[in-house]
Parts: C-alpha cells; sequence; structure tokens
C-alpha cells in the first residue's frame, strides 16, 4: 500500500481566468472580490463572455497540494471530475505535476466537470463564480480506505460542506486518517461558508487536529471578536492558525503561541494566496517544523503566488525557503 505524505479532500474545479475591469463586473452583476456559486445557464454565459481565456486546474485543497508536490512531499487528492475534456485536463496536469489523482473521471450523467469563472481586476483581485457540476456530487464511495487510511496528514475543503454527501465523504476520511494513527484538518474555506454551517464547523472543529482560516472565518465561526475567538479555538482544535491579509500571523497549539510576521507584497493577482499559505504551512508541519517556522514557510508560498497570475507556485519554493534560512 503506498503511504503518502499529504492527502486533500476537495472539489476538483478547473479555473478558467479572464481580465476585467470594473465597468464589465458591473455590466454582468458580478460582486467584486468574492467566490459565488452559479447554475449552469449562468457560468455559461460567464463563460461566454470571457476574452482571453487561461485554465488550470484549481479547487483549494487542490492548489494545495500542487504548492507541497513542487515541494518534494507525496500527495494524493480525492476529488471527483466529469469524463469530459475539461475533467481528463485536470486528472491529467494533476498527476503531471506529483499529485496522484486517485478516482478516474467519471463516465456518462448530466454534470460536466466543474469550473470557476475567475474575473482578475487590474488591482489584482480576482472574482470568482462558480459553477459546482459534477464535484459537487463527492460522497463518501468516493474516499477509498487505501487512500484516506494511508495519509500522514489529510487536509480538508471546508466548501464540501455545502452538500450532504460531501460532509459524509469527509467524516469517512476524518475517521479512516485517525484510525491509521493520522492527523486531520481543514481550511475553513470563507465567512459564507462558516455562516451557512456554524455548528457543524463548530462540532468538527474538536475532532481535527489542526485548523486553518483567516480572521473573519474565526470571528464569523464563534460570533465574537478576534482575540476571544481563538482563545475558544485553541481549547476546541489541536493546532489553530489565524492568517489575517498582509499582517501577523497567529498560530496556537495549547499554551504555545507563535505570531510571524508578514512582508506586505502588491499583489498581482490574489488568487491562491490561502492555499499557498496552507501548502507551506503544511509542509512545515510535515517534516516537523516548529509553528513559527511553518507559518514563516506559508507567508513565502503566500507571497510567491500573489507575485503572479494564477493560483499556483511558478518559483521553487524550496530555493525561497533556503534563502529566509527556513530549511
Amino acid at each position: 500500500m503506498k503511504s503518502y505524505q499529504v492527502v486533500g479532500i476537495g472539489n476538483a474545479i478547473v479555473d478558467v481566468f479572464s481580465s476585467a475591469d470594473d465597468s464589465f463586473l458591473d455590466l454582468m452583476g458580478i460582486q467584486k472580490g468574492i467566490m459565488q456559486l452559479v447554475e449552469r445557464e449562468r457560468g455559461e454565459l460567464l463563460y461566454g463572455a470571457m476574452t482571453n481565456r487561461q485554465q488550470a486546474p484549481g479547487g483549494s485543497v487542490a492548489n494545495t497540494l500542487a504548492g507541497l508536490g513542487s515541494l518534494g512531499l507525496t500527495t494524493a487528492f480525492i476529488g471527483r471530475v466529469h469524463d469530459d475534456a475539461l475533467g481528463r485536463f485536470y486528472a491529467q496536469t494533476m498527476a503531471n505535476e506529483g499529485t496522484d489523482f486517485v478516482n478516474p473521471p467519471v463516465p456518462g450523467g448530466e454534470l460536466p466537470t466543474s469550473r470557476s469563472m475567475i474575473f482578475v481586476s487590474p488591482d489584482g483581485e480576482r472574482s470568482m463564480n462558480t459553477y459546482l457540476g459534477i464535484s459537487s456530487e463527492l460522497g463518501p464511495d468516493d474516499v477509498s480506505d487505501s487512500v484516506a487510511g494511508s495519509a500522514e496528514i489529510l487536509f480538508l475543503e471546508g466548501y464540501l460542506y455545502d452538500k450532504p454527501k460531501g460532509k459524509q465523504a469527509f467524516e469517512r476520511a476524518v475517521e479512516l486518517c485517525h484510525k491509521a494513527g493520522g492527523k486531520a484538518g481543514i481550511a475553513l474555506s470563507d465567512p459564507f461558508c462558516v455562516d451557512r454551517h456554524r455548528d457543524d464547523f463548530r462540532r468538527l472543529v474538536k475532532s481535527l487536529d489542526y485548523v486553518i482560516g483567516n480572521e473573519h472565518e474565526w470571528s464569523s465561526l464563534y460570533q465574537t471578536d478576534l482575540s476571544a475567538a481563538l482563545e475558544q479555538a485553541a481549547q476546541d482544535a489541536g493546532l489553530v492558525v489565524c492568517t489575517r491579509s498582509g499582517h501577523d500571523v497567529i498560530v496556537v497549539r495549547g499554551d504555545e503561541e507563535a505570531v510571524v510576521p508578514v512582508k506586505r507584497v502588491v499583489p498581482v493577482d490574489a488568487t491562491g494566496a490561502g492555499d499557498q499559505f496552507a501548502a507551506g504551512f503544511l509542509y512545515g508541519l510535515a517534516t516537523g517544523q516548529s509553528l513559527a517556522t511553518s507559518g514563516r514557510m506559508g507567508c513565502v508560498a503566500a507571497a510567491e503566488v500573489i507575485s503572479h497570475f494564477g493560483a499556483r507556485p511558478e518559483t521553487d519554493l524550496r530555493a525561497l525557503f533556503r534563502k529566509e534560512g527556513l530549511i
């Protein structure tokens, strides 16, 4: 049985990028800077309106795995794509980038491969319009014992909680991982996702070894100010990470706390900042680094990805870690 340092479970979404100015966003009724779920018809309309399209395999956890794979860890992704052009592109590109895409594309059925139409403004803000397609069908049957049960670290995507089957897939994966002695954790994904599933997430956090979220997500989860929220979170979860856009990152494990300074960078494209922060942080966790070093690794990886277009690293992250004296 192959063992993996990190296994991720999440939405397999093809990211389709296009540049767009504010007047185009207004014209198309797109809310700037946030992720919105769209129905198939709206998705096709927006896809048709995109100029100079670029596509890349995306989805939050899949982006994190791509970062970890580029750092040399053995990784696998549990996701669901349709056996169509975008689905085959997705599975093949993940494999080429060093992450095992363990579930083959699904033939037949109505739902196409999921896609997110991402409009990038001149200021680097991205406005995401996601049509969930087949990845919303991800369920417990997609989670094999041999993959989730051979993960040293399991990484979950909060967005999956939007569907009951996704929730069951999560719970099964966590159980298999824990049974085999692995660590399981989650990225909270976004404050709206937390609002929708607050009670479920509060319960879930108590069963997890680590949780990564930003200041808005933590405040939303506990419906209080940040310091009270983090105090509560530290009692609930094994390890708590809080990113604060452009400000120090706070990492707490029991009585141990690290405050990690962030070097501010003007983003070219903010897509994937949180996903690559998670990649750097989990790399530190997987290789036994201190909380402060793991946090710095996260910040270095995030700074790299916002310096160019797209959600995955383009520079050798290990070389950047060495330059910063982290490895």
